[in-house]
Parts: C-alpha cells; structure tokens; sequence
C-alpha cells in the first residue's frame, strides 16, 4: 500500500557524542559503524533522510515524571559520569542529546503518520527501553519508544499503537510504563534469565491494561527459529486481534548469535523475516505504518548486518 512512498531514515553523526567512556559496550562506535556501514552499502541513499530534532518536555511527559527529566539535565550539566544505575553513563551532552534521540523518533513518526513517509528506521543513541518513568537503567535515559507512542496519540489521534521489542533484553521501562494502558499492546521476544530480570509470560499487564502485555521469554541458546515463532505464532495474531493504528518495533539485534552480551542464537537472515511479518500486519492493519527505533546490539559486524537487511526488506 505505502510503497510508493519514500523509506524514512534516521542516521546522523550527532547521536555519536554521546560519550559512555572506555570499555563501555553502548558506545559511539556502534552507530559510527553503522551509519559507515548503510552509507557504503548506498542503503543509506535510497532513504529519505528525516532530521534530529529536541523532544520538548510535553513529549517526555507523557512518558517520564518530570522531576526525573530534571534529574537527569541536572547530573548532565553537573559533569557526572553515571545516572542511577552504575551500568548508564552519561556525559556533559547526553540530556541534550537523549532529547534529540527522542526527539528524532518523534519526527519519523509525525512523516509517517501524515503519509509523507511509507515507514521509517532511526538509529539513534542512547536507546531507551530500560528507561523507566523517574529511573535511568540500561543504557537508557528517556524511553524512545514510549515518547513516541504517546505521540502518535496525542498528536495524530491514533487510538491503539502495537509496539514490538526484539531486543534480547526485556523493555522493563517501555512495559511498566505503559502496563496500565490498554491503547497500547506491548509485546517482547527475549532471553530469560538475563538482565533485567523482568519479562516473565505471566506478566500480562495490570488493572486496565491486562492482557496488553504479552511477553515471550526464551531460554539461552534459542535459535532462529524459535525467535521467529514467538513473532509469528504468538505475538502477531495477537497483535492483528488488537488492530494498531500504528507498528513500532524496538529493534534491538543483540539476539543475534555473535553479540557477546547474551546468548541467543538468532541469524543476521531471522531479522529479515521478523521484518517481513511486521510489514505484513502493518500493511494489513494501518496502511504500512510502521517505525522501528534501534536499541542494543554490541557485535558491531552482527549490528551493521542485521541492521542492513532489516532496512533492505523495509525498502521492498
């Protein structure tokens, strides 16, 4: 249906400032890598790029207390290094560059839903499904995906949003923010046990929202085809029973068999196929409308791969 319409990309060399110092594995060479890798491949040439731009407070209200959103602009200009937890380090700019990731996803979104773009990818950093209402986890400071749904509500008038999170981590921050809320079924395929130590099948939501979390745990050393089948055979009728007015995925690739912080099995070939299902329902559902985010993914030769062909079946 929106083939005809361009292919909307986020790639810009401003997400790699954010500085989480020696050895740590969310590091600016990931998307540096990336975006070398979708440039040289002339991927990066066949999409239309959308630009950065801040997401503003009523944005990262909808998602985040805003003693939080204060909390961490304060230890950002403070010059701290760590937020919260030990494992998210931070920088003079991350805050400022944390609104922009949010920010970018948001502007994908707006084209998309206009109908200006047929669907969209944006690599951004940090990533965000670890983010929680008022604590940084993860990696992640504002919860991208979240932000962005509750934009296409607010915004554009879409009642029910499906987001799915591929990540080999579980979205702790994107569930339990959004677990009340039955306009937005999420729903996520990852390893268990493995950080951060959310995301069993019996979690299904509370009070109104029950049922609109639907998680899939899989055992170390699951392969592709098990990864496939938690999508196909379980999350997406249950997705088409919703009937989104929009597809997000949060597009981590750290399932992947090389990534050296999990150990799921999944070949670079799954993300193309996981893809080609997540098109078919939003085609079948909201006209193609379908934006994904990128999350983790710390082997930079798996990431750049999986990443590739992801966009490659996103252009048709």
């Amino acid at each position: 249906m929106g083939k005809s319409r361009p292919v909307g990309l986020v790639l810009d060399p401003l997400f790699e400032r954010h500085d989480t110092g020696p050895g740590h594995p969310e590091h600016a060479g990931r998307l540096l890598h990336l975006r070398e890798s979708l440039t040289a491949s002339g991927l990066a040439d066949r999409c239309t790029r959308v630009e950065p731009r801040p997401a503003d407070d009523a944005d990262l209200g909808r998602a985040h207390r805003a003693d939080y959103i204060a909390q961490v602009e304060r230890a950002c200009l403070a010059g701290e290094r760590q937020l919260d937890s030990m494992d998210t380090a931070i920088c003079a700019e991350s805050a400022v560059i944390a609104r922009q990731a949010a920010g970018a996803l948001g502007n994908l979104c707006d084209q998309v839903a206009r109908g200006e773009l047929s669907r969209g990818f944006a690599a951004v950093r940090p990533p965000g499904h670890h983010a929680e209402a008022n604590l940084a986890m993860g990696f992640c400071l504002f919860n991208n995906v979240v932000v962005a749904a509750r934009r296409l509500q607010a915004e554009h008038g879409i009642e029910r949003v499906f987001i799915l999170d591929w990540d080999v981590h579980h979205g702790n921050g994107t569930q339990h923010i959004l677990e009340d809320d039955p306009s937005v079924l999420y729903a996520s395929v990852h390893q268990w046990p493995l950080y951060p130590g959310t995301g069993a099948a019996s979690e299904r939501g509370v009070g109104a929202g029950e049922g609109a979390t639907l998680n899939c745990p899989l055992p170390p050393g699951a392969d592709s085809e098990a990864f496939l089948s938690a999508i196909g055979d379980t999350i997406l009728p249950a997705a088409r029973n919703f009937d989104p007015g929009f597809v997000l995925v949060s597009a981590g690739f750290d399932a992947h068999r090389a990534d050296p912080l999990a150990a799921l099995e999944v070949e670079t070939e799954a993300y193309g196929e996981a893809t080609r299902l997540l098109l078919e329902l939003a085609d079948d559902c909201c006209d193609g409308r379908f934006v994904s985010v990128l999350e983790g993914g710390y082997d930079l030769d798996a990431l750049a791969a999986s990443t590739q062909l992801h966009l490659e079946t996103l252009l048709g």
